[in-house]
């Protein structure tokens, strides 16, 4: 009788969603360091984007090669956001963003690749993507207005970036190369805890496992 008295005054008995004290929710670094490693899509989808695309000359290949490359980034995005983002709207919303992004800003400069015409592709590629990714972001996100901001500004430096670091971008791809992708990400990783803060849904301690009370 005095176990079953101790576990009826347990709050753990009487609230299954009570949390326990002890545990301890993954840190702001554990969380950017998850979201850091997604940079290893952006190459992928390079290469996707231009094995189905081809070279960014022209508007079909712009539309076709930006999607595909879109997709394949909002699936590592995905997979590193620690379930913060919806997979089945995130991931179409950033293919249509980045294929109509890149039909824009590519056009705009007429394919040309100066770093000055990258980076005016990137800004309007960025604003495009970051408006879909946006409308995207968890009801609860904060002033999400200035995700379409921050990505328009990243995807500008990711291209300014690639083109400092001696890249060939004569070779007209449909994304920027890995030290702008490594920038990008971990820059949009540190906007993306400023407006939709990782809130964990585990610690919950179940009714079938009560945390057993000292005398």
């Amino acid at each position: 009788m005095s176990v079953l008295w101790r576990l009826h005054r347990n709050p753990a008995f009487r609230n299954p969603t009570f949390r326990n004290p002890t545990f301890r929710n993954p840190t702001f670094l554990s969380t950017w360091l998850l979201w850091l490693v997604g940079f290893l899509a952006f190459p992928i989808a390079g290469l996707a984007g231009t094995a189905v695309g081809g070279r960014v000359s022209n508007p079909v290949s712009a539309l076709i090669g930006g999607a595909v490359c879109g997709v394949v980034i909002g699936v590592g995005q995905v997979l590193t956001s620690r379930r913060r983002l919806n997979p089945l709207i995130w991931i179409p919303l950033t293919g249509i963003g980045l294929g109509l992004g890149l039909l824009l800003g590519s056009t705009a400069v007429n394919y040309r690749t100066t770093l000055a015409e990258l980076a005016l592709m990137g800004a309007l590629t960025g604003l495009v993507l970051g408006v879909a990714q946006a409308v995207a972001l968890p009801r609860r996100a904060r002033r999400r207005w200035l995700w379409a901001v921050g990505v328009a500004v990243l995807w500008a430096l990711g291209w300014i970036l690639t083109t400092l670091a001696g890249v060939n971008v004569e070779a007209q791809f449909t994304n920027f190369g890995a030290v702008g992708a490594v920038t990008v990400t971990a820059l949009s990783g540190l906007l993306l805890h400023l407006l939709l803060p990782f809130h964990p849904a585990s610690g919950m301690w179940l009714r079938s496992r009560p945390i057993i009370a000292t005398p």
